[in-house]
């Protein structure tokens, strides 16, 4: 879905509606905690390389890729079924007691792609979704000074974080599909009720492989803080069983 402004071209990331460039001028309305609806309806959610340690306590953390292993993005899986998230509450709210990823921290606010007369730019710009422009009631980004508000500075800060994170998590995802050591794999899901769900299109790093690794590969790997993550994301497959628990009988 892409929205236009001006000249401009919006294309919003994966779970918003329409977006817009966030202005000094605007009053937002909070989230308040609540999962946007598209987000209640998907098995999987991107993580950061940043989060795949608080996230592999409570998730599995997979590698996926949707061009067959030629690119990844990490995710951690949220259901054992398509349209199905088993962390969200019955009041729309993440559930307590288990880690919340900074894709969901984030909302309203977001960093989307531009185009401009059809050409992809390399800049991303802050923005807003729209449904959380609120005139009448909502929340001012400046006080009375002209300075950022606190909430606003925080959340602007998430957001920018999130977007370095990004760029770290590509580099790494990069880095592993170069080194050749992500497989996909595949789990068969039998639901309390007796459905048989089959989950396909995920890759995992295969231990055999990283021991295969020349020494220097290794210590990159270890230099660069990402085999820590790569034994966490390993550890967290253990979690597909928590996922049937959490499925309703």
């Amino acid at each position: 879905m892409q929205q236009e402004t001006s000249s401009l071209s919006i294309t919003p990331p994966f779970g918003y509606g329409a977006v817009v460039p966030v202005l000094n001028s605007q009053r937002i309305r909070p989230a308040a905690g609540l999962v946007p609806p598209a987000l209640r309806r998907t098995n999987a959610i991107p993580v950061t390389m940043a989060e795949i340690g608080p996230a592999s306590r409570h998730y599995p953390v997979i590698f996926a890729s949707a061009d067959n292993g030629q690119s990844f993005g990490v995710v951690a899986l949220v259901g054992l079924a398509n349209n199905e998230n088993l962390f969200v509450s019955p009041s729309n709210t993440w559930v307590d007691g288990v880690y919340q990823p900074a894709y969901l921290r984030r909302y309203p606010f977001c960093m989307a792609t531009v185009s401009q007369g059809g050409q992809q730019q390399d800049e991303r710009i802050v923005c807003v979704a729209s449904e959380a422009l609120d005139d009448a009631n909502g929340q001012p980004l400046l006080d009375a000074e002209g300075k950022n508000q606190p909430w606003w500075d925080s959340q602007r800060h998430l957001v920018l974080e999130y977007e370095a994170d990004l760029i770290r998590t590509q580099q790494m995802c990069d880095l592993l599909a170069k080194l050749d050591v992500l497989r996909p794999f595949g789990a068969q899901a039998i639901s309390k009720s007796g459905a048989i769900t089959n989950l396909a299109g995920m890759y995992r790093v295969e231990e055999q492989l990283l021991e295969r690794l020349k020494a220097d590969d290794l210590r990159m790997l270890i230099g660069k803080g990402v085999m820590s993550r790569l034994y966490a994301h390993m550890i967290s497959l253990d979690n597909l069983g928590a996922l049937l628990d959490r499925q309703p009988a």
